[in-house]
């Protein structure tokens, strides 16, 4: 299906840069050339185009990756290593009805939006409006933002919902809305929570042992690049390390 004005590309410039760029009657500019959007129009995912000083550029489908990296931020994201274990782990899925506080910019809401599909739904509380407002602006972009419900208030106590199919909970300290989290949740259906230090970690563990939950599990997760060169594949000097802490837990009836 050929281009249109209001899809998105992944510009992929000679030098191997990628840019996320909605196709509109605009310039844009690299620092080695430039192209006009609107020239996009009719074109195709895969083709090869040129700037106005000659250099090539390749037009690709943006993923689901790529719209994460790109979205606008006001907060530091859940990077996709974490998302996609958490939503493997939360068992996000088509049709599910999951829940999350502190919506940040919205990357995981972005991710959870996505995979519960038409049929399913994200409840999403953050205290903090200038946050929700960026995490819809990019849920919008997609196309996603219907599949989430908005909540602009702090929760002290509980939620408002019952027999949810998963809750996530990233705030400074999540370990106040555990009992919250087990009261929202269906029998045996998973409680996932990222911190940032090992302090915070300690707090979670004690308040869990308090609630019905069991198989509980804290994991790091670290990523590392290697150069594309066959002739000397080594790692990247690079690395994304530590981002966060995972906690999950599935809520039972009684110890």
């Amino acid at each position: 299906m050929s281009l249109k004005e209001g899809d998105f590309v992944l510009l992929q410039s000679s030098d191997g840069k990628n840019y996320l760029l909605e196709i509109k009657s605009q310039p844009f500019h690299t620092h080695k050339d430039s192209i006009f959007l609107g020239d996009l129009v009719g074109k195709n995912y895969g083709d090869l185009i040129w700037g106005k000083r000659g250099e090539r550029f390749y037009l690709l489908r943006p993923s689901l990756f790529d719209f994460l990296m790109k979205v606008e931020r006001a907060t530091q994201i859940i990077y996709p290593k974490d998302i996609g274990y958490i939503l493997l782990k939360l068992g996000v899925g088509p049709g599910k009805i999951v829940l999350e506080c502190g919506c940040g910019s919205g990357a995981l809401t972005l991710a959870m939006a996505y995979m519960v599909g038409k049929e399913g739904k994200v409840i999403s509380y953050e205290k903090e409006l200038k946050f929700l407002e960026i995490a819809k602006k990019n849920l919008q972009k997609v196309g996603l933002l219907e599949r989430v419900i908005f909540k602009n208030r702090e929760v002290r106590e509980s939620f408002d919902e019952r027999e949810v199919e998963a809750v996530f909970l990233d705030l400074k300290e999540p370990w106040i809305l555990i009992k919250a989290g087990w009261e929202a949740l269906k029998p045996g259906a998973p409680l996932g929570i990222i911190v940032p230090t090992t302090n915070q970690v300690s707090h979670c563990l004690n308040t869990l042992e308090d609630y019905p939950f069991v198989d509980i599990e804290v994991v790091e997760l670290l990523l590392r690049k290697y150069k594309t060169n066959p002739e000397r594949v080594r790692p990247e000097d690079r690395m994304i390390a530590h981002t966060g802490f995972l906690i999950f837990a599935k809520k039972v009836n009684e110890k």
